[in-house]
């Protein structure tokens, strides 16, 4: 007899039922919610009442008879001994062309006043996992449209970057240049644990209307529960999953992957998790990996295209050490860092590119590039590192060639690297660009 005849049988006798009756709600624990008298399985959901009529809540854990749930809305009109009532899995999310265009909410409901979904197809939370010996590798760039990105630190279609930025130093804007600039057959744009004021403004302002016509916005503002917050990131993937599986190039934004951890973070703690790193349980550390592997090439035999995924990270203070920014940059294929120093100086984008690196530039570009690449990235850092003997005046011109040379290009090289948020450079002007701005600095090398 097979485990799963096994276990059919192990269920019709009753001895470990996978969904029961109504049981009654006991406890209010925070955003937490204990249940008696029903079972279900994690992960499922469960229908209680409140004055206001019914409420959505998952199962999120268990300890002996007791539920834990996590209800997706405010606490408002809940009662003492309200029935809770199980209700199975969830149907999932709608999917389908008929999202281009459209804003919902983490669990898929419109939130644009643009009518109900229509859509022909439901796709479930829970993805199928992709055997890594059928992924396609990566060995074509993708163009973003962001002349620094494109040039010096090239991400490949299919590729997991991170965008390390702290507050107010022009993350969004730089996704919104992506998002209008990206050669991509379909932009997800997921907006998890933002201002709602800044939801509207980066689908007016940012992404405006050639921008929205190919995207599928997932919004889960700040005051949305854990639980809408966790499910805004898991429905984004499912979103760029589906539309992947339909052989189309995706590119996946995720602001923010720290909202997502710390939306696992609240839930974990509410049902008894102990923390373990600077306040965050080992349950996050397990599901960032989680999420990252469902982005990526699709299988190469079956047809798939590939999601390159763009996962903003929040840095506290701008430490890159902190504990979620320290354990996304080992799982992803590379990062990109924005400086505050250069957000204030007017730079923008803000990309430092001393930080930032591609793991995959060198299987997707020439020789050539990464030549001139690496002589752009030698001249910018030289500059910094005697940027205060220079600014003092205790550098002598005349005492290190190098130096010179870079003292010079510096103007050049600040051009270069600036781009208008309204701007779209394609790759080959950006290749046309960096070989023109390259060009001195290899000669001085020879």
């Amino acid at each position: 007899m097979t485990i799963l005849k096994r276990l059919k049988t192990y269920n019709t006798q009753g001895l470990a039922p996978a969904m029961s009756a109504s049981g009654k709600l006991t406890r209010v624990v925070g955003l937490t919610l204990e249940a008696v008298g029903c079972t279900a399985a994690v992960g499922s959901l469960c229908k209680i009442q409140t004055q206001f009529g019914d409420m959505d809540a998952e199962v999120v854990g268990f300890s002996d008879d007791k539920l834990f749930l996590m209800p997706s809305e405010s606490l408002k009109g809940v009662i003492p001994g309200a029935r809770v009532t199980p209700v199975g899995e969830s149907a999932g999310i709608p999917v389908g062309m008929e999202l281009l265009g459209r804003v919902i909410d983490g669990i898929g409901q419109p939130l644009d006043g643009l009518g109900p979904l229509v859509t022909s197809k439901n796709a479930s939370f829970s993805a199928e996992r992709i055997n890594p010996m059928s992924r396609k590798p990566i060995r074509e760039p993708m163009d973003v449209g962001v002349r620094a990105i494109n040039a010096l630190i090239t991400v490949g279609q299919g590729q997991r970057m991170g965008l390390f930025a702290g507050s107010g130093v022009g993350k969004s804007v730089l996704l919104g240049m992506m998002t209008r600039g990206a050669k991509a057959d379909v932009v997800i744009v997921g907006l998890i644990g933002e201002r709602g004021r800044e939801v509207k403004e980066f689908i007016d302002e940012i992404l405006g209307d050639e921008g929205r016509a190919r995207s599928v916005v997932v919004a889960a503002p700040a005051d949305s529960s854990p639980l809408m917050r966790l499910k805004g990131c898991e429905t984004a993937l499912t979103l760029a999953e589906y539309f992947r599986d339909q052989g189309l190039s995706v590119l996946l934004l995720m602001d923010s992957l720290t909202r997502y951890a710390q939306a696992q973070r609240e839930i974990a703690l509410a049902v008894g998790e102990p923390p373990a790193s600077k306040g965050y349980p080992p349950s996050v550390f397990a599901r960032l990996p989680a999420l990252v592997e469902r982005a990526g090439n699709g299988n190469e035999h079956a047809g798939q295209g590939g999601i390159t995924a763009f996962f903003t990270v929040l840095t506290e203070g701008d430490d890159l050490q902190d504990p979620i920014a320290d354990a996304s940059r080992a799982i992803l294929d590379g990062h990109i860092v924005l400086s505050r120093q250069l957000a204030d100086s007017g730079h923008y984008p803000a990309i430092d590119i001393e930080k930032s690196i591609s793991r995959v530039m060198t299987s997707v570009t020439t020789d050539q590039h990464q030549k001139q690449a690496r002589a752009v990235k030698q001249s910018y850092a030289l500059y910094q590192q005697n940027h205060d003997l220079i600014n003092l005046g205790a550098y002598q011109s005349g005492a290190d060639p190098r130096i010179d040379m870079a003292i010079l290009m510096r103007p050049r090289l600040d051009s270069f690297l600036t781009q208008s948020m309204t701007d779209v450079v394609e790759m080959p002007m950006c290749l046309t660009d960096l070989a023109t701005v390259s060009a001195p600095l290899l000669q001085a090398q020879q």
